[in-house]
């Protein structure tokens, strides 16, 4: 089961992403109500970085994920974790069955699905009153590295967009009518990561490599140079979490 985007040859370097803010995380939980035990459904899981979250706090999770390569990483990384299991499957066709589940998350996967079919089916497989999240972490382009490098996105790809991942979410789920008002959360997270682990995770941004074609491998080799023209092993990198949370009517 495959989706228009293609994520098997940035699968790899997607490992080196940044977690999701933990207090972020902690109060979606808090407010969803959710207890150890109860059942989660976490879509385009991919290398499991929110999954992993979601297992440790001790719920029962199917993580569904459409693409080979980044599904298998994602059970390896979880291969430990006896509350995890792991389908094939969209945001619009999850394969789960109805009303399953107490909370439905899409971490860094909501913008690559058609969203409103994505709301009709997470309304399908959530319990009644139950929980749909969506998050992405947001590079701080206030950052001096980050503003280099989107300085680097911008010259090499022509009108450059973000897409749906930077846009608020509000109106997108107010819009189903399947859901009650939408709670707006965020988190901040300083991601200290090896420098070479920092240009690798560049080559799994999806959104980039979509839009940039053959200049990906060279916008890749700038951003290698901006990096090691710091002459830091390891760096620290701001990024925000921001999560859309809403209980279903």
């Amino acid at each position: 089961m495959k989706t228009e985007w293609d994520y098997t040859q940035l699968a790899d370097a997607y490992l080196k992403r940044p977690d999701y803010a933990k207090s972020a995380i902690d109060s979606m939980l808090k407010i969803a109500g959710v207890k150890k035990g109860d059942w989660a459904c976490d879509i385009g899981a991919g290398a499991a970085h929110l999954t992993l979250k979601l297992a440790e706090f001790g719920l029962q999770i199917c993580a569904v994920e459409p693409n080979d390569a980044m599904r298998n990483n994602g059970i390896k990384r979880t291969s430990q974790c006896s509350n995890v299991q792991w389908f094939e499957g969209v945001g619009e066709h999850t394969g789960m069955e109805a009303k399953k589940f107490d909370l439905v998350t899409f971490g860094s996967s909501f913008n690559v699905c058609d969203r409103q079919e994505a709301l009709l089916e997470t309304k399908r497989i959530l319990k009644d009153k139950g929980w749909f999240a969506c998050m992405w972490n947001h590079r701080d382009l206030q950052d001096p590295l980050q503003n280099q490098i989107e300085t680097i996105l911008k010259e090499q790809i022509k009108d450059y967009d973000y897409g749906t991942r930077r846009e608020d979410q509000r109106d997108v789920i107010d819009d189903s009518g399947l859901f009650d008002s939408v709670i707006y959360l965020e988190g901040s997270v300083l991601h200290k990561v090896v420098a070479e682990d920092f240009i690798e995770g560049w080559k799994s941004h999806g959104t980039v490599h979509r839009q940039s074609k053959d200049k990906f491998d060279f916008i890749n080799k700038e951003i290698r140079k901006a990096v090691e023209a710091k002459g830091e092993k390891e760096i620290f990198i701001p990024y925000t979490t921001r999560i859309w949370l809403a209980q279903v009517k």
